[in-house]
């Protein structure tokens, strides 16, 4: 049983808080998170005294904090709120992810859930997809991966209709209505905030590496360091802190919402993941006479087979559905191809060691651990019963795609969600039933909204 001053279950070493507390001697305070279904983080902001005690002893959060919708709004009916008492259960450090954020001043830690007796905690997202990691592991393999991050920077405060616009930026302050897509210029033009991003990274084991001005005005992408997939999810979930806690500094606000601008481009998480051995050399490595590895094949070829099912989880909020109105670069579809930006699962064309593919479909709102649970699950059962994938597709940008059974809807997707008998095996049977009460009780509020267009197009007409 993991009591005080027992073993952490997750791992973690009570020198990560004393070096921590050496090197920052000036840190008085330190944000501990727990993602919850959504990639929201939940927890506390505890005193410097208080950080050697969680390695010791954990810390007790409400396991209810699974059972909320988006807004924190209990779903009563998930099987997850106020059950066995509705006492606490036990958080444990997440090794590796104790940092410092220098532009708040204070630390931050990521925090994962386990029961009493130092089980993970079945529902705890990070935990749903450590047992697939797990799962991979004892079949010899070693996930590795890295996430893209698409977002959009904009003011705060929005204008006389209630909208809001790109952010102005930092250095002119002026604002573009323009693409400037790959612009160096406009990256310059915000760089002092894109600087305190990277210094913050710094602090924080958090390699972020190329830049670039996406497609949307205000739209920007930063790509992340290619490592062990665990981690690669945990640098999303730090990755997207710090850049909303810098932009705040500035003014600007990001926003990981996919499409908050319908004219424009949508915002995107693609996945890059392959599987190493226990030499640490890359299994999807291009064969000696130079064909795509069958492992690889096999791996697309199971998830190509599983993307319906899995569509609420890489799309989980009714925004997450505008970004599939334009197929431009945001496919919903389950093909496969080499070095093609239309498909679902894209196989980069530079050829060799590095071989991997990119999931392209999750929107930046996803879940990474989710997102990963699933792919992942889904490429070992590919493996496994060496499913072929089918032949590559070779459509063109804007050449129209022959129709498939993937969900057309945010309800759809619920509803293929909810009869899946792969994400019940694959996620469990109590996180499965939770997430589906959960997104048929968001999709229920959500229909009470009415939006502002449907007052303009139908409220004094029909």
């Amino acid at each position: 049983m993991a009591t005080a001053n027992a073993p952490s279950p997750s791992g973690s070493q009570l020198s990560e808080a004393q070096d921590f507390l050496a090197k920052y001697p000036d840190v008085e305070a330190v944000d501990i998170i727990l993602t919850d279904f959504h990639g929201i983080g939940r927890g506390k902001t505890i005193r410097r005294h208080e950080l050697e005690g969680i390695y010791k002893s954990g810390r007790g959060l409400p396991s209810s904090l699974f059972g909320q919708d988006v807004s924190g709004e209990d779903v009563d009916d998930c099987g997850l709120v106020q059950t066995g008492g509705g006492g606490d259960c036990r958080c444990w450090p997440v090794p590796g992810t104790l940092g410092y954020l220098p532009h708040t001043g204070r630390g931050q830690l990521l925090i994962a859930m386990y029961e009493e007796d130092g089980a993970p905690h079945d529902v705890d997202p990070r935990n749903v997809f450590g047992a697939q990691v797990k799962r991979a592991e004892n079949l010899g393999f070693y996930p590795m991966g890295a996430f893209e991050l698409e977002f959009y920077l904009v003011d705060q405060t929005p204008d006389a209709q209630g909208l809001y616009h790109p952010a102005s930026y930092a250095i002119t302050k002026r604002r573009s209505k323009l693409r400037n897509t790959m612009s160096v210029d406009e990256i310059d033009e915000m760089s002092p905030l894109f600087d305190a991003v990277y210094e913050g990274a710094k602090h924080l084991d958090l390699t972020l590496e190329t830049l670039i001005s996406e497609y949307g005005p205000g739209q920007y992408e930063m790509t992340i360091r290619y490592r062990d997939l665990m981690r690669a999810a945990d640098d999303v979930i730090i990755a997207k802190r710090l850049i909303r806690t810098v932009a705040r500094r500035f003014g600007k606000e990001a926003v990981f919402m996919p499409k908050p601008f319908g004219n424009e481009a949508g915002s995107g998480m693609h996945l890059h993941l392959s599987l190493a051995g226990q030499d640490g050399n890359n299994l999807f490595a291009d064969q000696a006479d130079g064909s795509l590895s069958p492992l690889m094949l096999n791996a697309i070829g199971g998830i190509r087979g599983t993307i319906g099912e899995t569509m609420l989880l890489l799309a989980p909020f009714m925004n997450s559905w505008r970004r599939f109105a334009s197929a431009m670069y945001s496919p919903a579809s389950d093909d496969w191809g080499v070095e093609n930006r239309t498909v679902a699962l894209r196989v980069p064309g530079t050829p060799g060691k590095t071989r991997h593919f990119e999931h392209r479909i999750a929107g930046v709102d996803a879940n990474p651990y989710l997102v990963a649970a699933v792919t992942l699950g889904a490429a070992l059962d590919g493996i496994e019963g060496k499913i072929d994938p089918g032949k590559p597709c070779e459509d063109e940008i804007g050449e129209a795609k022959a129709p498939n059974d993937l969900p057309r809807h945010w309800l759809d997707a619920i509803d293929q969600f909810a009869a899946s008998e792969f994400n019940k095996r694959t996620l469990g049977e109590r996180f499965h039933t939770a997430f589906t009460k959960i997104k048929q009780a968001e999709y229920e509020q959500m229909a009470l909204k009415v939006s502002a267009a449907e007052w303009e197009y139908y409220g004094f007409s029909v």
